[in-house]
């Protein structure tokens, strides 16, 4: 069994949060209660992503619908996620606690689309049927950094409006653009879309490094287009990033698409595997281990081929009809395709290890982190704790400590 002893250090990044959520939200809401009339039924659209607090903000607009007098339902807003299948999108909001009887409101998961009129797209429109045939819709989504490309509007209630409310059907004729459909399709689509008037406002959600709510407010749906380009840049200014941009060796505990909807943010790891699409710059990996799925991943593994190496444990939790219908969809297969699959974790970084080629004994550039959501807490070796010491933003939590147990598992991070 190979030896490896880390340092656990943290990384300070900015730290805003909403210190009371459902207050700060029910106040945002109020600003669109005119909106809201008596009688009328509400679809309220939520994804797939893993969302902080995503319970509570969708319980909080629940109960702001209910006290207009309207009646509120919810609607799994996803392209192929959950397989594709109205019980699996259904399973994947319950696994974020959004239930029927959580939420004192229905749960209406289907397939069945409307297409809209189409005007001069080069693609075909549609919108899930439960929420064309409400008298309104008020969509939920966190503002992020997109896993698969970078514009004026990346992941958001823009794209939501798109792939989300437009379910399996949408997410396969803009990804039949490829990545310029995303980039350049998704916004006049949207634009299409909110011109309806069916969509009545957006909840936008901004975290910050350490996976916490720093902002949540809401936009009239004639604010979306012209607002949510100014949240994507507060959501860029706090992403976590890794200590340094130079690593032979990133061990990943988990990944899955509650993490990310790459599975692994390539942002973080800087690698893409989108044909056609140049890779990052930074940060420059030459080997990526990933033990283990998240639970709320529902076995979806699509990203696991950012990895070079993965566990048995990992791949026998891999759903691959869920995996492949989401891969498929996107058209980006190399994200599908498996990696080498080692017994172990020990095994896992002595194969990465020896895939970064010969390296002096105490130079070996090694991170650990949880997933690349969470990179407050991570563990360094000494080659990388040598060059960030001294650093203002970094502090050291712990003496160097063994990673690997008896049996060839990573010790609990």
């Amino acid at each position: 069994m190979p030896s490896l002893h880390l340092t656990k250090v943290q990384q300070h990044f900015e730290r805003l949060v909403v210190a009371d959520i459902p207050a700060t939200l029910a106040a945002e809401l109020s600003l669109i209660a005119p909106l809201i009339q008596p009688g009328t039924n509400i679809a309220i659209a939520v994804g797939s992503r893993g969302v902080a607090n995503m319970a509570k903000i969708v319980r909080t607009t629940v109960d702001f619908v209910k006290a207009q007098g309207a009646s509120p339902f919810i609607i799994p807003a996803m392209g192929s996620h959950g397989g594709g299948t109205a019980a699996g999108q259904a399973e994947v909001l319950a696994g974020y606690g959004v239930t029927r009887a959580a939420m004192d409101a229905s749960v209406r998961s289907s397939l069945e689309v409307v297409e809209l009129t189409r005007d001069d797209s080069p693609n075909r429109v549609f919108m899930d049927r439960y929420a064309y045939e409400a008298d309104g819709i008020i969509v939920i989504n966190r503002i992020k950094i997109h896993t698969d490309y970078h514009g004026l509007y990346e992941s958001g209630l823009v794209k939501m409006c798109v792939i989300g409310l437009g379910k399996h059907t949408q997410a396969l004729e803009i990804h039949s653009f490829g990545v310029s459909g995303l980039r350049e399709h998704i916004p006049p689509t949207a634009r299409q879309i909110l011109d309806t008037g069916k969509i009545l406002a957006g909840v936008a959600v901004v975290e910050n490094a350490y996976d916490e709510t720093m902002l949540v407010r809401v936009l009239k749906a004639e604010e979306i287009m012209s607002e949510e380009p100014k949240l994507l840049d507060l959501a860029r200014a706090n992403m976590p990033c890794l200590p340094v941009d130079e690593v032979d060796v990133l061990i990943i505990d988990r990944m899955g698409k509650d993490i990310s909807g790459a599975g692994l943010d390539p942002n973080i790891i800087g690698r893409l595997k989108i044909k056609g699409e140049t890779e990052p710059e930074a940060p420059r990996i030459k080997s990526i281990m990933v033990s283990d799925l998240t639970l709320a991943t529902h076995g979806n593994a699509v990203g696991v081929g950012l990895a070079d190496v993965v566990t048995r444990k990992l791949f026998t939790k891999i759903d691959f009809s869920v995996t492949y219908e989401n891969a498929v969809t996107s058209t980006f297969f190399e994200r599908g395709k498996i990696p080498l699959i080692a017994q172990n974790d020990a095994q896992a970084y002595q194969w990465a290890l020896r895939g970064c080629g010969r390296i002096p004994e105490g130079q070996q550039k090694i991170i650990r982190i949880q997933d690349t959501l969470h990179l407050g807490e991570v563990y360094v070796s000494e080659a990388i704790l040598a060059k960030i010491n001294d650093r203002d933003d970094i502090e050291v939590i712990s003496q160097p400590v063994a990673m690997f147990a008896d049996n060839g598992d990573l010790r609990p991070f």
